[in-house]
């Protein structure tokens, strides 16, 4: 297991070097690779959450493709498109850019629920449907979402199904003043994120995510699960509470969030660490005019609420 860490820090290093002041937000991305998941990253413009995903992709030398989301996208434009080749007579599937490793949806808030929608089959079943034939996505695969939270005006806001697609929602925020100095400090023509060297390959990240598999859930930390699932469904705070599948993929965050600690067994802190990025964008908080609306921090302080208030095994 020293020998995971290592690679996990050297991976989370390599990132840093573009990425100066959020080591938290590396460590979730990496955490959600790790784990089979998809992140979703809301957060203002020019904040590193784009190149946070071109880091990431190419520090592991995976390949990696952008979609710019505007509100006359369709959903060909994101999945491909059968063309007729006269030559040969046939229809043959060009496709889009899904088919990557890492997807970045840059403001995917700002399609139509018709295109949104195009990405469910994708990240769910990790496969597109086109004209009745099914293309199979190359793994791993990750989609890296972004949206801005400011601008409203021709946004559309993902529906319940579409966000709990994502394993985790986080924001990056502003960097500290001395990261920012250090940031304008530094050479403007530094590495860029697509510049960044590999340190990993593809087939050491399908080798960590076969090693999450592995990580071992003790019973009386299923049974802390639950009770957070539970308080969560129960709670006066919240209309909605986490879905059994929220509950599988919280355990399976917290199994990633164990190996990139260097641990192949999960201990009560990785649940709770992973309970607020992986919990709040699935539970929706009662409004006293009878109309609910997610904030995120309304959520966050609700989450961490159930969580403190949930006894901790030891």
């Amino acid at each position: 297991m020293n020998q995971t860490k290592e690679v996990i820090e050297r991976l989370q290093k390599n990132i840093e070097s573009v990425i100066i002041g959020k080591p938290e937000a590396i460590q979730l991305a990496i955490v959600t690779l790790l784990a089979k998941g998809h992140l979703l990253i809301e957060d203002v413009p020019g904040v590193g959450k784009t190149s946070l995903a071109y880091a990431l992709a190419h520090s592991l030398n995976l390949s990696v493709k952008r979609i710019q989301f505007t509100n006359d996208i369709l959903p060909t434009d994101i999945t491909g498109v059968s063309i007729f080749n006269q030559k040969e007579n046939r229809f043959e599937f060009r496709p889009g850019p899904l088919f990557a490793n890492i997807v970045l949806a840059d403001e995917i808030n700002r399609s139509t629920p018709r295109t949104q929608s195009a990405l469910l089959e994708a990240m769910n079943e990790r496969q597109v449907s086109v004209d009745n034939a099914t293309y199979p996505l190359e793994e791993p695969f990750m989609v890296i979402a972004t949206q801005n939270p400011i601008e409203s005006h021709g946004a559309y806001p993902l529906p319940e199904s579409q966000m709990d697609r994502f394993m985790m929602y986080i924001s990056m925020g502003y960097p500290s003043p001395e990261d920012e100095k250090r940031l304008l400090g530094s050479n403007s023509q530094g590495t860029k994120a697509r510049e960044i060297k590999p340190v990993l390959g593809k087939a050491d990240v399908l080798h960590l995510q076969e090693r999450v598999a592995n990580v071992s859930v003790e019973p009386v930390l299923v049974d802390y699960i639950m009770s957070i699932i539970s308080a969560s469904r129960h709670s006066k705070y919240l209309s909605l509470g986490i879905s059994p599948r929220g509950g599988l993929i919280f355990q399976q965050a917290a199994r990633s969030c164990a190996l990139v600690r260097g641990r192949d067994y999960c201990i009560p802190d990785d649940i709770k660490q992973m309970a607020i990025p992986v919990l709040c964008h699935r539970v929706i908080p009662e409004s006293r005019h009878g109309s609910p609306k997610r904030s995120h921090a309304d959520t966050a302080a609700i989450v961490n609420d159930i969580v403190e208030n949930v006894e901790i095994p030891v």
